[in-house]
């Protein structure tokens, strides 16, 4: 049976752009519409790089034409919420990048918005992809580790300290993430966002309380680059209490020189612990239950594939289904982001999460 096509609009044609239309682009039947991006320099070389044959300077202009069924937001942190809620007035589905938004007043609209609209929403938390953290999730809500008690997390990245993905003093994509004018929330809500989101998906459990520490260090003359100013955090520390009782350590950081993009969650419960790691682009995962637990010794589980978020995106609009991590969980995140936020600002006190 052949599908019938499926629009897409890209919103930001940005690095990450990239990302979104080549995932689609080795989908049969949906097609790479339009683009919109105020900067008309990325704008044309994203459209002529896709075959992409509209172009547009705004939402609104791309709504004034119409012809799309879907869109990926892929603009920066502060440019989610006011681009994303004409679209789905509009009855558009919408994949939007993390953050879902820059406080959870807004995420919280966009999610009410998004239910309104009774369109597909998703936030592409892109470590839901990774096979370990997938399973590690099906393992601990089938009982395999008895009931959580403890975790620590991390995610770790080194890109201002070295240059593999390109020089951060020079480059706007890097930048921008280091300026709160620019509407970056820092390595808090940059890759913050998935270390909370995959540590409390695995757990099965929301955050309830908080307590953290940003830092943001020297890094330029003046803390200034051009036209941006560096004042955003670049590592950020939280002890966090979930909603079922487990406490937990999670870190972030841009300065971890060794590791290019790793992300590491250990997980214990009373009856088993289990290690989930994407380290080197690797998913691995090893468990400790049963009568290894007299020894501590660890085995290496085979994972299952698992699709894209991309792909369970579209294949959610086809079927007009429900599909997660959706703007509610989105804005769940927003609401722990905010509480890390509000602990730094009054001397890392314990913040309820609300």
């Amino acid at each position: 049976m052949t599908e019938s096509p499926l629009r897409v609009l890209i919103v930001g044609t940005g690095g990450m752009a990239h990302a979104h239309a080549d995932a689609y682009k080795a989908m049969n039947s949906v097609h790479l519409v339009g683009g919109v991006d105020r900067n008309p320099a990325n704008l044309h070389s994203f459209n002529a790089e896709y075959g992409i044959t509209h172009g547009f300077d705004s939402v609104i202009e791309a709504l004034q034409w119409g012809e799309f069924d879907a869109v990926s937001n892929v603009t920066p942190d502060a440019v989610h919420f006011p681009t994303t809620l004409p679209l789905l007035g509009a009855g558009k589905h919408v994949l939007c990048e993390k953050p879902l938004a820059v406080t959870h007043a807004e995420a919280a609209q966009m999610a009410e918005a998004a239910q309104e609209a009774g369109v597909v929403n998703m936030v592409n938390l892109t470590y839901r992809n990774i096979p370990a953290i997938m399973e590690a999730h099906r393992l601990v809500a089938a009982g395999a580790i008895g009931e959580v008690r403890h975790f620590e997390a991390s995610y770790l990245q080194s890109w201002l300290t070295q240059p593999a993905w390109g020089k951060w003093n020079e480059e706007e994509q890097w930048l921008w993430r280091l300026s709160s004018e620019h509407g970056s929330l820092g390595v808090l809500g940059d890759v913050g966002v998935h270390v909370l989101d995959f540590a409390t998906f695995v757990a099965g459990a929301d955050t309830a309380r908080m307590s953290a520490r940003l830092q943001t260090f020297d890094k330029a003359p003046g803390g200034r680059v051009g036209a941006y100013t560096l004042d955003a955090n670049d590592s950020a520390t939280m002890q966090v209490q979930l909603t079922n009782g487990a406490v937990g350590v999670i870190h972030a950081s841009r300065f971890a020189s060794g590791h290019l993009n790793d992300l590491r969650l250990r997980i214990f419960g009373t009856k088993g612990g289990l290690d989930v790691r994407w380290e080197d682009e690797q998913s691995i995962l090893r468990a400790c239950t049963g009568d290894d637990l007299t020894t501590a010794a660890w085995e290496y589980l085979d994972v299952p594939a698992v699709q894209t978020n991309y792909t369970r995106f579209i294949e959610a609009i086809r079927a007009e289904s429900f599909v997660l991590p959706d703007f509610a969980r989105g804005a769940k995140l927003q609401a722990a982001l905010d509480a890390a936020v509000a602990s730094n600002a009054h001397g890392c006190r314990d913040v309820l999460v609300e």
